[in-house]
């Protein structure tokens, strides 16, 4: 099958067909999760440590999984659910530096992509990994694709999620977005932009009402939120501020010129792969394009918005058990 073949079937034919319609019940966690890590380390990097936990064993036979999360600012508990593919090889998560469980010097001179980028080469070394996987989504894509344009020897595959590729470019799909929102939702939108235009929680509401359409369509599990709540710094929102902003469609942060596009090309298509959400605000039409610039392939997530692991853990871990297995040689 031609390459473009395979992203215009968005890897269907690696799912079992009941999977590529349909994932677990939404709001439900992934069989076989594990909620406490079998392995905890703060490891050393620019500024401080960062927490990282591992479920598996990094001695297995089939190479481990890094996964980065996003904001930036937010913090690990997102990708409790792929805990669940440690039945099969070592899943990695960590909160990066000011994030969660890690250290929080609390420095914006920390808070730069190249400094991010360095915690994930940290990980490796400090635990003497030879070969991985990494995914990284959102604001972790970024990273995950700042990393694989390097081309680093250690990595087996690089699944890049819902990434934010360049800021003009996901600003533009957000206000389309934006633009399919009731009226009343648009407009309060566009005001709250206007510091003091509109009541905050007026704004908090509207912008609510944005991310339960785009960024996470479910309520996590019970499980999920009660681990989010222990963590000391679920989300650290000055972090989010200094380098984005307000809200996921304004950015008025480090990031606002951002532009990764030139890496696409430096990728290893082959090993490769993009996810979208199927209502998500990193828009597939926009991932599906960065996917061919790259070479790469291409998968949409049914039922899911940007939060794919959590609303539709089922799907996402089905598509990524069947493309580990074909990369780890």
């Amino acid at each position: 099958m031609a390459r473009r073949d395979l992203i215009a079937a968005g890897l269907a034919s690696l799912l079992p067909a009941r999977l590529a319609a349909q994932g677990l019940p939404q709001g439900t966690t992934a069989a076989g999760i594990r909620i406490a890590p079998d392995r905890e380390a703060m490891v050393p990097v620019q500024g401080g440590n960062i927490y990282v936990r591992i479920n598996g064993a990094l001695d297995g036979k089939r190479p481990p999984i890094l996964f980065i999360h996003g904001g930036p600012g937010s913090s690990h508990w997102g990708w409790l659910n792929a805990t669940a593919l440690a039945d099969e090889r070592a899943v990695i998560l960590y909160d990066q530096l000011d994030c969660g469980r890690s250290d929080r010097p609390g420095d914006p001179a920390y808070w730069t992509v190249a400094r991010f980028l360095s915690e994930i080469e940290a990980i490796r070394s400090h635990f003497g990994i030879a070969r991985w996987h990494v995914l990284g989504g959102s604001w972790g894509g970024t990273l995950a694709l700042e990393y694989g344009a390097t081309r680093p020897a250690p990595l087996a595959s690089l699944i890049l999620q819902s990434p934010l590729v360049a800021t003009d470019v996901w600003l533009q799909d957000a206000a389309l977005l934006k633009a399919g929102m009731p009226a009343e939702v648009r407009d309060l939108l566009d005001r709250c932009d206007v510091a003091g235009a509109a009541p905050q929680k007026a704004c908090d509401a509207a912008t609510d009402a944005f991310y339960a359409r785009h960024v996470r369509r479910v309520a996590p599990p019970k499980a999920f939120a009660v681990y989010r709540d222990a963590l000391p710094v679920p989300f650290a929102a000055n972090l989010y501020n200094h380098m984005w902003g307000r809200a996921e469609f304004t950015c008025t942060g480090t990031l606002k010129d951002y532009d990764g596009r030139p890496l696409l090309t430096k990728l290893d298509g082959r090993r490769t792969l993009f996810v979208a959400g199927e209502h998500d605000e990193a828009r597939p039409e926009t991932i599906t394009r960065f996917a061919g610039a790259a070479g790469a392939m291409m998968a949409t997530a049914p039922d899911a918005a940007h939060s794919i692991m959590l609303d539709n853990p089922g799907w996402y871990l089905a598509l990524l058990r069947q493309w580990l297995a074909r990369q780890d040689g």
